[in-house]
């Protein structure tokens, strides 16, 4: 750790493997952070001779390799860190033996990939929308699709307050279709659909950039080095949040 700068407790979080930066800020915001026996502030900054507690445990920087996780979401499971809150949270399920946190949600009521690490760093390039990292998606629909229903929804979607950008949407059965997003709009294809009068009885994430899902309901595998590696190009020229 820079000595004579400091840095922001939630880069230092993050970059220890502990939790992203924006779950760093959520604990900061919620009193469960200690440096040095005081409670921390949004933008404190560290030192290496700290004492930095997180729920009365204190935590120690890590310079272990990290964790990669590709895993198969099961219906019900809830992508949240807070084990005290959710009981169908996605670490009690998964039970890895180190400390990982999910890149992303998936909401309760969806199954499909997600990825989980322990590097806080990655989980901040992928997350902004900017950066127009794929997610692949099939979709099963109560009712007939129709080419209108395709065309609405690849131009764009009035909803929450903004209109979807213009995606890939590909029809795969009477009812079925296949999307790709850039986007991470908060339960977006469920109110894209929601909009044209349609409701979403199946929803299931088939790829995140270039992992794609490959193991069973409930399992979960690491990243083979091959894929690794061009995760991290993918995201190279990707801007992380710009605390420092």
């Amino acid at each position: 750790m820079d000595t004579n700068k400091g840095k922001r407790i939630n880069k230092f979080l993050s970059e220890i493997g502990y939790c992203s930066r924006r779950e760093a800020d959520k604990l900061i915001e919620q009193g469960r952070i200690l440096i040095n026996g005081d409670k921390a502030l949004l933008g404190t900054r560290i030192f290496s001779s700290d004492h930095v507690c997180v729920d009365g445990k204190p935590l120690k920087e890590n310079n272990n390799t990290h964790t990669y996780l590709a895993f198969n979401k099961p219906i019900g499971i809830v992508c949240t860190t807070d084990t005290r809150v959710e009981k169908d949270n996605i670490i009690d399920y998964i039970n890895y033996p180190s400390r990982i946190f999910p890149i992303g949600r998936l909401d309760k009521p969806s199954e499909g990939l997600i990825l989980l690490t322990s590097d806080g760093d990655i989980v901040n390039k992928i997350l902004r929308a900017r950066n127009n990292h794929q997610k692949e998606y099939i979709v099963t629909v109560n009712k007939a699709i129709t080419s209108l229903f395709i065309k609405k929804m690849k131009n764009g979607i009035p909803i929450l307050d903004t209109i979807t950008k213009k995606c890939q949407v590909d029809q795969i059965g009477k009812n079925r279709f296949k999307i790709i997003l850039t986007q991470g709009l908060n339960r977006q294809i469920r109110r894209m659909c929601e909009y044209l009068d349609y409701k979403v009885v199946k929803l299931k994430r088939i790829r995140i950039m270039n992992i794609h899902l490959d193991v069973p309901i409930g399992k979960y595998r690491h990243l083979s080095s091959e894929e690794l590696t061009t995760l991290l190009a993918l995201c190279e020229d990707s801007s992380k949040t710009h605390n420092s």
